[in-house]
């Protein structure tokens, strides 16, 4: 599946439709307007209809991926025998983890297997099958899958409520693409009593709007630029690879991120925090920060569900090195079903690996420059490096096909007849490339007065009437530089 194929359908209820502008402040007016113990009714309902505008059929297999792990964690409760909770987690697991196979991985091994088979000349008829990929289901798997281990351990109480639980699953603002929630954070959260507040409302609604920022203006303008280049690889060398490579790590980033803060904004609006799924990860100074930084919600996932349970980096670094292959490899495949994904999840295992191995040596290669007496040079050094290593990986994340990948990669610094002289055909508007590189230039300002602690400074020492003078002018930057055209967000088809 591709965006092309479903933009269509999916952008019937994406965040940055008209559809979307209307549906999302009916459902807070009337969710404040209900009584407390309705409005998990309203919320489910309204998360449904968001779910269903996109394939209502779609609705059958949400629910029984909520049936089953709720039914399965209300009966590991019940049970005093280890054996049964454990055939109770396999059932919960294998049957989320079947859906997830069916759908989205069953296509992809079966042409893998074929291409393999060919070469030996055995006959694999196997048929392709001829589903669309719904919508959200590897956050949604994933959130059921955590809810149910954290029951099976003991760690959290089941949800007797099959309505509340339901919420959990569906809750629209992070449905299909997370942040990817632990039922132990949100499901309380729908138990409590929330009443309107205007500085939460506020903080929400920025947030939202510093989020449409980021997908309307940056994202989806890079986007077409980003798209002229890789959706014709083989047509390209030189600067227009790099280029298309560098806004490529600035149009992914912008479009999740802005997802994330869309979906956290409007979830905060009506009284819910989200887990921060973003902190500037383009300033983190090695991978593992990277990582610390970029999709929180699914690389503590992983961590806790997978790489500390296989043994973390308790039993040695041949071990630490195995299990971190093995995370990403799954953490690529996550992604995608397609060998560049793999490709860029093993390459991220290859520099975190590459990175506990010549950690002695690069402290050596510091003391003895003496660049490690200049700690702010030296950082910046190490931010400039891992950019640059995660915006070379980012090539496989976007190529079309392993073919395409290989030639970007190789590509990259040749020259030849789609080199410069081939620059205008991807970047013909100097006006559209402007505005795309200044949008960058104010991201990467907002962000270094983040992480420097300086924006909530900032907030409280001004008036009101300034924060909203803040606020009217990024709708008007919005309005004017924005991009409106149908362009899904990158994660919905993951």
């Amino acid at each position: 599946m591709t965006l092309v194929d479903v933009s269509d359908i999916i952008f019937k209820m994406a965040f940055n439709s008209l559809h979307f502008l209307i549906f999302f402040p009916i459902v807070v007016l009337a969710y404040f307007g209900l009584p407390h113990r309705w409005r998990w009714a309203l919320l489910l309902a309204a998360s449904y209809y968001f779910y269903m505008s996109w394939k209502a059929e779609y609705a059958v297999l949400i629910l029984f991926s909520t049936a089953v792990p709720w039914a399965a964690a209300i009966a590991m409760d019940r049970t005093g025998s280890r054996c049964i909770k454990k055939m109770l987690l396999g059932v919960s697991l294998a049957t989320s983890l079947g859906l997830l196979f069916a759908f989205k991985y069953a296509n992809f091994v079966n042409d893998s297997l074929r291409a393999v088979l060919a070469q030996c000349a055995i006959p694999f008829d196997l048929p392709h099958l001829q589903v669309l990929l719904p919508v959200g289901i590897s956050f949604y798997t994933f959130q059921t899958l955590s809810y149910t281990i954290d029951v099976y351990r003991g760690q959290i109480p089941p949800q007797r409520h099959f309505g509340i639980f339901a919420v959990y699953v569906a809750f629209f603002p992070q449905l299909v693409a997370g942040p990817i929630e632990r039922a132990g954070r949100l499901l309380p959260q729908f138990l409590a009593v929330h009443r309107p507040d205007g500085r939460r409302i506020a903080d929400g609604l920025a947030l939202m709007l510093w989020g449409f920022f980021l997908k309307i203006v940056i994202a989806d303008r890079l986007a077409g630029y980003v798209d002229a280049v890789y959706n014709d690889a083989a047509s390209f060398t030189g600067l227009p690879l790099i280029v298309a490579t560098y806004f490529f790590a600035y149009q992914i980033y912008c479009d999740f991120a802005g997802y994330s803060f869309i979906a956290i904004g409007a979830a905060q609006v009506m009284g819910f925090t989200l887990m921060d799924n973003f902190r500037r990860p383009y300033f983190a100074a090695s991978t593992a920060e990277f990582w610390r930084r970029w999709h929180i919600s699914l690389s503590t996932w992983f961590r806790d569900y997978l790489y500390i349970p296989m043994g973390g980096n308790r039993k040695g670094r041949w071990r630490r090195c195995r299990n971190l292959f093995v995370v990403f490899f799954l953490c690529g495949l996550w992604h995608g079903a397609g060998w560049t994904f793999v490709a860029w999840g093993v390459l991220h295992s290859l520099y975190l690996i590459g990175g506990i191995a010549t950690a002695p040596l690069r402290a050596r290669i510091a003391e003895g420059s003496g660049i490690a007496r200049y700690p702010r040079l030296h950082g910046a050094l190490k931010i400039f490096i891992t950019f640059h290593l995660t915006a070379f990986a980012w090539i496989f994340f976007r190529a079309n096909s392993m073919g395409d990948a290989v030639h970007v990669a190789t590509h990259l610094f040749s020259s030849g007849p789609g080199g410069a002289v081939a620059f205008p055909k991807a970047f013909s508007n100097a006006a559209d490339l402007g505005v795309a590189v200044a949008a960058i230039l104010v991201l990467e300002a907002v962000q270094r007065l983040q992480e420097r602690g300086r924006i909530r400074e900032m907030l409280a020492e001004k008036p009101l009437w300034m924060a909203w003078a803040a606020s009217y002018a990024a709708v008007f930057a919005i309005l004017l530089f924005g991009v409106f055209r149908k362009t899904p967000f990158i994660y919905f088809q993951f």
